[in-house]
C-alpha cells in the first residue's frame, strides 16, 4: 500500500458510494478550501489501483505553530477525518488500511512536533481509532443521537419508538393549517439569522459566517441539502431546519429555533416533514437514519431522546500532553475557541 496527496478531482473519484459524511463531498471541500484560512491537503492510500483509505486535513502556519484540523474549526462541520474503504471484509486488512493511513499522514505532516497541534473529529463510520493513539494522541468519544428508518415503510413506522408526546404533536399537523415546504437559499439565510440570534441568547457565536452558508448550498448538488420552511396561511415564516444528506444520513445541520403554532411546537412538526421524506420519497432511498447531529450538550439530550435514537459515538482525536494543552490554550488566544 502507499498513500499519497490527492487533488480535488482525484478525491472526488476516489470517494466511496457510501460510508461517509456530507463534507466530504468535494464541492463541500472545496468551499471550505476558499473559506478557511489553511491549506487542505487530501491524502489517499492505495492497494493497487483502488483508494482503499482517505484523509481530509487543514494545514495552516501560525507564528505560534502549525495546526493540522479536520475539519476546520468554525465553519459548523460536525465531523471529518478518515474513510476506510477495503477490498475486503476481513477485520485485518481493515486495521492494516487503518494503520498505513494514519502512520503515513502523521509522518508527512510530522505531526510529533512540540510546535504543531492536531485535531480530528471522526466521521460516525469510523470505529477504530487506535493507530492514531499509538502515535501519541489523547482520544475521548463523543456521541450522537441517530434515528434508524431503515425498516420503515412510513412515517407511523418512523414514529413508532418516539416518545408519546412527541407522537402526539406529530399527528397533530393534519389539523392546523400550518404549512411546511422544501424552499431555497433565501429560505437558508433566514433561518442562518435564527441561528444567530439564538447564538446571542447564550453569550456565543454563530459556527459559521453567512457567505459560507450561502457558497456551501450554491456549491451542493440538490441531493445534498433540503431547506424545511413552515409557514402559517399569510405565508408568515415561523421556523425551519436545514437538512444535509450523504448517502446513508440525513443530518439536522441548522435551524430549529424554537417556535409553536396554535399551541404545537413548529420544530416537531419540521421534524415530521423530514422523516416523512427520508421514509417516503424515492430520492433518498439510500439514506437510513436521522442524525441529530449531537448528544453531548445535557440541556439537548432531554429534547433529542424523546426520537428514541440510537447513541452513536464518534472520537475527538487530538495533541496530548501538557504542551499542548499549552499550545491550545494560547491558539485560542490567538484565533478564537476551540470548537
Amino acid at each position: 500500500m502507499e498513500t499519497e496527496r490527492l487533488t480535488l478531482e482525484e478525491w472526488g473519484e476516489a470517494l466511496p458510494r457510501s460510508g461517509y459524511e456530507v463534507f466530504h463531498d468535494p464541492d463541500a471541500l472545496a468551499v471550505l478550501d476558499n473559506h478557511v484560512d489553511a491549506e487542505l491537503q487530501l491524502y489517499g492510500t492505495y492497494k493497487g489501483q483502488q483508494a482503499v483509505g482517505l484523509l481530509p486535513v487543514f494545514v495552516d502556519e501560525k507564528s505560534v505553530g502549525r495546526t493540522v484540523f479536520s475539519p476546520p474549526l468554525s465553519f459548523g462541520v460536525p465531523r471529518l477525518g478518515p474513510i476506510i474503504n477495503p477490498n475486503s471484509p476481513k477485520r485485518r486488512k481493515w486495521e492494516r488500511i487503518n494503520s498505513e493511513l494514519a502512520d503515513a499522514v502523521a509522518d508527512d505532516l510530522e505531526v510529533d512536533k512540540r510546535s504543531t497541534l492536531f485535531r480530528m473529529t471522526c466521521p460516525l463510520e469510523y470505529p477504530d481509532p487506535r493507530p492514531y493513539g499509538w502515535n501519541g494522541f489523547s482520544i475521548e468519544p463523543e456521541f450522537t443521537y441517530v434515528v434508524d428508518l431503515e425498516s420503515c415503510d412510513d412515517l407511523e413506522d418512523a414514529m413508532s419508538g418516539f416518545s408519546k408526546s412527541l407522537r402526539n404533536e406529530m399527528r397533530r399537523y393534519d389539523e392546523l393549517d400550518l404549512t411546511i415546504d422544501t424552499e431555497g437559499i433565501d429560505t437558508a439565510l433566514r433561518i442562518y439569522d435564527d441561528v444567530v440570534d439564538q447564538y446571542e441568547e447564550y453569550d456565543d457565536t454563530a459556527p459559521m459566517s453567512r457567505l459560507f452558508l450561502r457558497d456551501l448550498l450554491s456549491s451542493l448538488d440538490d441531493d445534498r441539502w433540503r431547506v424545511y420552511a413552515a409557514r402559517t396561511p399569510d405565508g408568515t415564516y415561523k421556523s425551519g431546519i436545514i437538512t444535509l444528506f450523504s448517502p446513508d444520513l440525513a443530518s439536522y445541520w441548522q435551524g430549529g429555533v424554537t417556535a409553536s403554532y396554535e399551541h404545537v411546537s413548529v420544530n416537531n412538526l419540521l421534524h415530521r416533514a423530514i422523516l416523512e421524506d427520508i421514509v417516503t420519497d424515492p430520492a433518498l432511498e439510500s439514506v437510513t437514519g436521522y442524525d441529530l447531529v449531537g448528544a453531548n450538550t445535557e440541556r439537548l439530550c432531554e429534547y433529542k431522546g424523546k426520537f428514541n435514537g440510537e447513541l452513536r459515538p464518534y472520537y475527538i482525536v487530538e495533541s496530548a500532553g501538557l504542551e499542548m494543552t499549552l499550545a491550545k490554550s494560547v491558539y485560542s488566544t490567538v484565533s478564537g475557541s476551540l470548537k
